[in-house]
């Protein structure tokens, strides 16, 4: 098969651009870095979210094209039939928080909060879950259903480890360093589920080219079902283990845990992290068998043993780091802290 990826060198389109280099098809990924070329993969520099330079991908014809882009919901809406048109099968990677809280376990039909939330607040914003959900209408309600929709959900991979609604730059940076994490008390005790992003793209190479999975839905989800506090043990045991640090816990209230963060998640863990997140894994075992997937207690310390050999970091935003210093009496080194202006920042806040 020829196909095209976009935006496929995240957590999980890393993976499946292995895969399916891996045997007889030919990869086309596109990237705003460079990346040098192999064999049957090939990187094309430029922006997905430029739409005249996705036209001009797609004035040829593709066997598939795998969407990791996230979009605007308007922004979708201009560029759909542009993609469909181009490619026998077109799939759309959603995600499993488009789910309300109605049906244990979840199930593909099960009720989305696009539909059934009555947060006018919430329905008035594009928050992703809610993105998502419209972005699916819009493929639904089109004139052609050559694409499958995937719902995946927490992943993790080498550089992606997620502690409720924290990327790694936000806890784990902070437990390397002998500081405090805080993590809402109400959230430690909801289940969720965490797949090994190779996991998820074996699941969606599986359906790749299979007419049975054309206008179909599925979440690619591990049956391993954990709560969020079994997850901060995981984390701290392979930390103790390899680095001989113990991760500490301060428990707060969501109000607390709010303030010390930006707004804008405020819906992810109202409307996510505080929900049970148990799937029905029946209908993705079709094409994908998820018994074998990795446990998150082996999936997480082989990822994160390859992290810590090797570890790299996006910004860290010390405004955040500061006010949570300021609720544990904790305090960061200013040696730590790069840019004079991040220091300035760090004890305005810290200090006020």
């Amino acid at each position: 098969m020829k196909v095209l990826i976009l935006g496929g060198t995240g957590a999980i389109g890393k993976y499946l651009v292995v895969l399916l280099a891996s045997g007889t098809h030919n990869v086309y990924v596109t990237s705003r870095s460079k990346h040098d070329n192999q064999e049957n993969v090939h990187y094309i520099c430029g922006n997905a979210h430029d739409l005249s330079f996705v036209s001009t991908l797609c004035s040829e014809h593709w066997d598939a094209i795998v969407d990791f882009m996230s979009y605007k919901t308007e922004e979708f809406r201009q560029r759909v039939d542009v993609l469909l048109k181009a490619t026998s099968q077109y799939v759309f990677i959603s995600s499993a928080r488009v789910y309300g809280d109605s049906e244990h376990p979840i199930k593909e039909s099960s009720s989305r909060l696009l539909d059934i939330t009555k947060d006018k607040d919430f329905l008035g914003t594009d928050e992703y879950s809610l993105t998502k959900a419209r972005q699916e209408y819009i493929l639904m309600g089109g004139r052609s259903n050559n694409y499958t929709i995937i719902r995946p959900y927490i992943t993790y991979g080498t550089y992606r480890y997620q502690l409720g609604v924290m990327e790694k730059e936000e806890w784990l940076y902070r437990g390397l360093h002998g500081r405090t994490i805080l993590l809402p008390h109400d959230m430690l005790d909801r289940i969720t589920t965490m797949t090994y992003g190779y996991d998820v793209a074996y699941g969606i190479y599986k359906i790749l080219g299979n007419t049975q999975s054309i206008g179909e839905v599925f979440h690619i989800t591990s049956k391993y079902l954990l709560k969020w506090k079994e997850v901060f043990d995981i984390y701290r045991e392979i930390l103790l283990e390899e680095k001989g640090i113990e991760l500490k816990l301060k428990e707060v209230s969501i109000d607390e845990f709010l303030k010390l963060r930006s707004s804008y998640l405020k819906y992810q863990l109202i409307y996510d992290r505080l929900y049970n997140r148990d799937f029905d894994t029946t209908k993705e075992t079709i094409f994908a068998d998820a018994d074998r997937f990795l446990s998150p207690k082996e999936g997480l310390r082989k990822c994160l043993l390859e992290f810590l050999n090797k570890p790299r970091w996006r910004g860290i935003n010390w405004i955040f780091e500061a006010r949570k210093d300021k609720l544990t009496n904790e305090r960061t080194s200013l040696c730590e802290i790069a840019g004079f202006k991040n220091k300035i920042k760090y004890l305005v806040i810290r200090y006020k």
